[in-house]
């Protein structure tokens, strides 16, 4: 007479391989989770230039991403007073960033990266005139000359997001001895 259903050594063969699995995947995802966050904030830092730019020219108005490395924000900002961004009063802020939100430690830096995706590593944002924010124009072209904002985490991983004065936007990642 043949009964259906299982064994109760074929349930603890399989309990057994499912813990075999679980011991060896865990180390592995614990490992991959922290570049995965760092990855997630460097390509919405990316979209967030993106959304500035085209918010840009849609409005026909300059949009500004200011940074504020002294507590690891950064602001997407819609016609500042006189094209002053920053100072708070005038500014249409209309998104905010805090990096840590990320988790693993995710913050301004260039962590384990020894040379410069362009120029040097600055104060971990490059963009001048004005400093540490970068302003799109009505065409999507940067006033100023371009630059790089470095991010890192605990693991001391690192992106680069960077503008060139045309407006074109890249997104760069810190392996081994050069940026891919």
């Amino acid at each position: 007479m043949k009964k259906d259903g299982f064994t109760l050594i074929e349930m603890m063969i399989v309990v057994a391989i499912i813990g075999i699995f679980a011991t060896v995947a865990i180390p592995a995802f614990t490992k991959w989770l922290p570049a995965r966050h760092l990855k997630s904030a460097a390509s919405d830092l990316y979209s967030d230039l993106q959304y500035a730019k085209m918010g840009a020219i849609k409005e026909r108005t300059e949009w500004a991403v200011v940074f504020i490395p002294g507590n690891g924000t950064y602001q997407l900002v819609s016609g500042g007073a006189n094209g002053v961004y920053g100072t708070g009063s005038d500014d249409n802020v209309e998104k905010t960033v805090t990096l840590a939100d990320n988790g693993y430690g995710i913050t301004y830096g260039h962590g384990n990266a020894t040379s410069a995706a362009g120029g040097t590593f600055g104060n971990e944002i490059t963009f001048t005139s004005p400093d540490d924010v970068v302003v799109f124009k009505k065409r999507g072209v940067i006033k100023g000359f371009g630059g790089y904002v470095y991010i890192h985490n605990q693991r001391n991983e690192t992106y680069t997001v960077g503008v060139l004065s045309g407006g074109v936007i890249m997104l760069k990642r810190w392996h081994n001895s050069a940026w891919e």
